[in-house]
């Protein structure tokens, strides 16, 4: 009887024990899934800061490229504007000199047209020529261009009617007729209006 209970008491020691190591078996598990499931938290706590991270850093990364596109072509603009400026300065460097040079020219024209008339010495119309031909190009090499305006048509961008006069005939209708003074163009632009009479 006493064997008996022994053996009962050894079996219910057996399971307690097999209870318990059941029992803490359990808690392992749960102790190491909780430390599992924190690991893989902070992993995707990680994860996702790294991402904002990367963002944060595409964002910056696009606005200072947009910044540098914007500087690299103001900047662009401005060398082209610049050189531009330089190019017409150096194109009408001139300007005031030429202009003033204009009343010379139209004292030589004058002075060629008295000579015809007044049938004066070959030779001192020759000379006046020379001089006048020579002031002609020397102005003609800086970009100055004599208007051609006798018989075109009348234009306002180009001429300054003095006067209007009965056309001598219908196609002069409306067109130059007659040069008071020359117009003079510099480099494309207009540098003096041509004055004229025109046909009406």
């Amino acid at each position: 009887m006493s064997e008996k209970v022994d053996v009962n008491t050894q079996n219910e020691q057996s399971g307690n024990i097999e209870d318990v190591t059941f029992e803490s078996q359990k808690k392992e598990t749960k102790t190491t899934n909780s430390k599992g499931d924190k690991k893989s938290a902070s992993k995707k706590s990680g994860q996702s800061k790294e991402k904002k991270e990367l963002n944060g850093l595409k964002e910056k990364y696009a606005d200072l490229n947009d910044k540098y596109l914007r500087l690299y072509s103001e900047f662009d603009n401005y060398r082209k504007r610049t050189a531009r400026e330089r190019i017409d300065l150096q194109k009408s460097a001139s300007k005031e000199l030429i202009i003033e040079l204009l009343a010379i020219l139209d004292d030589f024209e004058r002075a060629i047209e008295a000579f015809e008339e007044h049938n004066l010495s070959e030779e001192a119309k020759k000379g006046i020529e020379l001089i006048y031909n020579k002031l002609k190009t020397a102005l003609k090499q800086k970009g100055l261009q004599v208007m051609d305006v006798k018989g075109q048509e009348f234009h306002t961008d180009f001429h300054e009617a003095i006067s209007e006069i009965p056309a001598p005939s219908d196609d002069l209708k409306g067109k130059v007729t007659d040069v008071v003074q020359q117009g003079y163009m510099l480099n494309g632009k207009v540098l003096r209006y041509a004055k004229v009479v025109v046909g009406k």
